[in-house]
């Protein structure tokens, strides 16, 4: 379903496999803390300065690393450089469950997309990094990569509905189907009460 080898490429090399990413941090315990609790990201090596986390089998996913040099950035969102990272649940139900217990830890999302592939709910993590956390509409990457390359909404809206997760947990706790959650959140039928951002700058 949402698994595979990788893609073997002109050279006869097969394309390498995403395997981390590596943010830069004044904030280590609290980013240790927010992604274990976001994304079960826990610690596989640590010392004061660096730390390595995974969720799965791999060594690490996410390297924190930590410098006394290091200073926030006022204006990160006028800059560029890596919008948002993301994690992907196995269905809407599990999306819906971490959304409930971030809430009760005063951990809500800033922004919430139907973007027709994707149901999507956004973050910041103590550093003011964007993080998806988000479900494949199609449960099967094939079929979602086949509608983002070929569907006309995607084409007309690649961006998506704005969406307001409390009134999707409500519906699928009354017992709607994710798919047609999914129909009426595409359609617009569950939006915010007040517009939110991208985290991008304005024009």
């Amino acid at each position: 379903m949402r698994t595979g080898s990788p893609e073997v490429a002109g050279d006869g090399v097969p394309n390498p496999v995403f395997h981390h990413v590596n943010l830069t941090t004044r904030r280590l315990d609290e980013m240790i803390a927010w992604y274990g609790l976001a994304a079960g990201l826990r610690p596989n090596f640590r010392d004061p300065n660096i730390a390595f986390l995974t969720n799965d089998h791999a060594n690490h996913r996410l390297a924190l690393l930590a410098h006394p040099a290091l200073s926030d950035d006022p204006d990160k969102i006028a800059h560029t450089g890596i919008h948002h990272t993301a994690f992907e649940f196995g269905s809407l139900d599990e999306l819906l469950t971490r959304y409930e217990t971030l809430k009760a830890h005063g951990i809500v999302p800033h922004s919430c997309l139907d973007h027709g592939l994707t149901t999507s709910f956004y973050y910041a993590d103590p550093d003011g990094n964007n993080v998806e956390m988000q479900v494949d509409n199609f449960g099967d990457w094939a079929a979602s990569a086949e509608w983002m390359r070929t569907a006309p909404e995607f084409v007309a809206d690649p961006i998506g509905k704005f969406i307001d997760p409390e009134l999707i947990a409500e519906a699928r706790r009354a017992g709607t189907d994710p798919g047609e959650i999914h129909r009426r959140s595409f359609a617009g039928e569950f939006p915010p009460a007040v517009m939110p951002s991208l985290g991008l700058p304005e024009l």
